[in-house]
């Protein structure tokens, strides 16, 4: 591994500084109580939210980000070059931040996961706030949330898909409600859900025990009989246990999630898997301004319930196609990077926003051959000066002397590993 310089979301050994984005688990791979390589620097609320993720860390390691502010990183011998920092919020889930880097290196910006829509307030304000950061610089790259870099995804604000999980469960009066949510993140839903219905919602104890870390300490409970509304992990959300709460009395699930399986009509016994929609689309013709036209094929049935007593509902805390192309539109870096790696819809981002950025770009042709033989990969690789391996061929090491991205094995939510390592003297052709 190369000399790092600094690492996002990433924690293996060997970088002087350490960012953390937010503390959803597919970001903190790596990262564990016993964790001390180096200096970590994240938002105030992470750092409040770290000890209960992992307990007994080592808070003397941890370093605040406080948003609106550049933070300068001085030369010592533990750190070997002057960075400055400024962390913007993401919008994504409490304590979510991006980051915009400025050092030897040039100017990058890494997203981690957002969800800046135009309808949202916070979003515009952070909007503002990137636009005065980078005026007078050139991004040379911009580290993107990519999960939805696809035109096919064109679902709703988060607003509008709140409002209609609020009709669903009020349109089922006499029925318990399933909600499935992870174990941070959805706060917002769950409290307008709350307010507009005037009532309290159960979460699981380690849930409550992060709503009162994050102030809200009236509105969620753990005792059953004061609610009808319940909020569960997501990985006890199941047709079967809906089949089972149905034989004692009417209950209906909600998955408020833009995943690709949500368009899908399931059967008994089918696993929730996104690997349908690649199979449900094919590639068209190119439109005028130079993006794929894909063409659905054949009918993915009804949008919000694919099953007796599931609803769907694309409620997303990533930004949706249209979001993440007007984000690059406002940036206008040099080059992007995708941080997710590991999909069943993975695209490319170059392939579709390449056109957007200041660099001449390969022709089309190019990306669609370079898209083609990503897909071909398995989602377990890893770069950035360590060995990439391919599941199917364990046999054969490569080197990647880029800057690089960590990914894991898909499961069935999509859990994947990311992040990057920016190193000293690493130019942009060795990315």
């Amino acid at each position: 591994m190369e000399n790092g310089l600094i690492s996002v979301d990433r924690w293996a050994k060997g970088s002087s500084a350490y960012f953390l984005t937010h503390l959803h688990s597919d970001h903190t791979i790596g990262l564990s109580s016993s964790w001390s390589y180096a200096p970590l620097f994240c938002s105030r609320l992470t750092a409040k939210l770290l000890p209960f993720k992992f307990p007994d860390f080592d808070l003397s390691l941890v370093r605040i980000l406080d948003t609106g502010s550049w933070h300068t990183l001085s030369p010592s011998p533990a750190f070997p070059a002057t960075l400055h920092v400024f962390a913007i919020d993401a919008c994504h889930c409490p304590g979510s931040i991006m980051l915009v880097f400025r050092g030897e290196f040039g100017c990058r910006l890494y997203t981690g996961d957002f969800r800046w829509e135009p309808s949202c307030e916070k979003a515009r304000k952070a909007r503002e706030m990137l636009v005065d950061v980078v005026k007078d610089d050139v991004v040379d790259v911009v580290y993107l949330d990519n999960t939805y870099s696809n035109p096919i995804y064109d679902f709703p604000s988060r607003q509008l898909a709140a409002n209609r999980i609020i009709d669903i469960i009020s349109s089922h009066p006499d029925h318990d409600i399933i909600i499935g949510i992870n174990t941070l993140g959805k706060e917002d839903l769950l409290l307008q859900i709350a307010r507009a219905l005037k009532i309290k919602i159960w979460v699981w104890p380690e849930r409550l025990q992060t709503m009162h870390l994050l102030g809200f300490h009236d509105i969620f409970t753990t005792n059953t009989t004061l609610t009808r509304v319940r909020a569960v992990p997501q990985y006890s959300f199941s047709i079967d246990t809906l089949e089972a709460l149905n034989t004692m009395r009417p209950t209906i699930g909600i998955m408020p999630s833009a995943l690709p399986w949500v368009k899908k009509s399931l059967q008994k016994g089918e696993l929730l898997s996104g690997s349908f929609l690649t199979s449900r689309f094919k590639r068209g013709r190119m439109s005028e301004n130079g993006v794929q036209i894909d063409k659905q094929i054949g009918n993915t049935g009804p949008l919000d319930k694919f099953h007796e007593y599931i609803y769907s509902v694309p409620y997303s805390d990533h930004s949706n196609f249209a979001e993440i192309e007007d984000f690059i539109r406002l940036v206008h870096p040099a080059t992007l990077k995708g941080i997710v790696s590991s999909s069943s819809c993975y695209i490319e981002p170059m392939y579709y926003f390449g056109r957007l950025c200041r660099v001449n770009q390969p022709i089309r042709r190019q990306l669609h051959n370079m898209h083609k033989r990503v897909e071909a990969v398995s989602p377990k690789i890893s770069f950035g000066g360590d060995n990439v391996k391919s599941e199917r061929n364990k046999g054969k090491n490569l080197k990647g002397k880029f800057l690089g991205v960590r990914v894991s094995k898909l499961s069935i939510y999509r859990r994947r590993q990311r992040g990057v390592k920016i190193v000293e003297d690493n130019s942009l052709d060795q990315d």
